[in-house]
């Protein structure tokens, strides 16, 4: 991906030099492999730090509510629908940004990557355009990208950025939405889907990670922190407690959600919680057409009222 990594450290080294902007967050090589850093630049010469490949997962949008300077941002397809979401809710402004749009092929899982490894220590690892060449002290494998991508990333509709000032490469082929994993959860009886979301939430340790990646998640207190009243219980051991924290944590997301995936990636136990995130994106789009972040004249799907809305809830069958 040496030439859209090029056209990034051009573009934010042209944006720096014209002080246009006062800061590029892009991506940088993180100290091991297969691991990409966020990272802040703010002199031209600085640029060639700028990297691009699979491994640039973190959703930048986090970096960007409430900032006063002018900002360069390089984004992906879920960075940008995240950017236009808080554009919405008056988080971001959008004339202190300026947008370097990269179209994404997907972002690699690295847990998947470990797997094909068995194990072993990968101690080089290098992106082509569709592959990934892996070094350890004993072996080198090489992995077809497709095989090894995040589900966010497989299952994603808008790899091209949805808003930008500047695009440096060509749009990639966009894929079509594909709920067939939530359509099975929804098959299950009641019990079936209380017991797996309990299997899955036992493994939960309430660090909150998959509440700080989200950048719709910004509230200045959770209400997981509140001690009066006191909503959920410290410990994590408490299923019905963590599931309590989630299904709050999602319903504020409802309508709101871009299925970036940044929770789940984030997730140090490996819990499956885009089921719960793309069930609401599911419902969102079937009840009221909505999808988030995709165009700004779209206002929020729960921040309108019409009288044909469908009320299911309201109904007694």
């Amino acid at each position: 991906m040496s030439g859209i990594e090029n056209a990034v450290q051009d573009a934010a080294k042209k944006l720096l030099a014209e002080n246009k902007v006062d800061v590029v967050i892009g991506f940088a090589q993180g100290s091991q492999p297969l691991r990409s850093t966020p990272a802040f630049i703010r002199k031209p010469e600085e640029a060639e730090k700028l990297t691009w490949n699979c491994t640039c997962e973190n959703n930048l949008a986090n970096y960007l509510r409430k900032k006063e300077q002018k900002i360069g941002v390089v984004v992906k397809g879920c960075d940008s629908r995240s950017i236009l979401a808080l554009m919405k809710e008056n988080q971001i402004n959008r004339d202190n940004l300026y947008i370097i749009g990269v179209p994404c092929s997907g972002m690699i899982d690295r847990k998947q990557v470990a797997d094909l490894c068995e194990g072993k220590e990968i101690i080089a690892a290098e992106c082509t355009d569709d592959a990934l060449v892996l070094k350890g002290h004993d072996f080198e494998k090489t992995v077809n990208i497709v095989d090894v991508l995040h589900r966010s990333c497989a299952a994603c509709t808008h790899k091209n950025p949805v808003i930008y000032d500047e695009m440096v490469a060509e749009a990639v082929t966009e894929q079509k939405e594909d709920f067939a994993d939530i359509e099975a959860f929804e098959a299950k009886s009641t019990a079936e889907r209380r017991a797996y979301l309990s299997q899955e939430l036992s493994k939960c340790i309430r660090c909150y990670a998959c509440r700080n990646a989200c950048p719709m998640c910004y509230c200045e207190q959770c209400f997981v922190d509140c001690s009066t009243p006191e909503w959920v219980g410290k410990s994590a051991s408490d299923i019905q407690d963590n599931m309590l924290f989630q299904a709050v944590r999602v319903f504020h997301g409802a309508g709101r959600c871009t299925d970036c995936g940044a929770c789940e990636r984030a997730c140090p136990m490996g819990i499956d919680l885009r089921i719960l995130t793309r069930k609401l994106v599911k419902d969102a789009k079937e009840l009221f057409d909505a999808e988030a972040g995709v165009k700004m004249e779209d206002k929020p799907a729960l921040s309108t009222f019409e009288s044909d809305d469908p009320q299911p809830f309201l109904v007694k069958e």
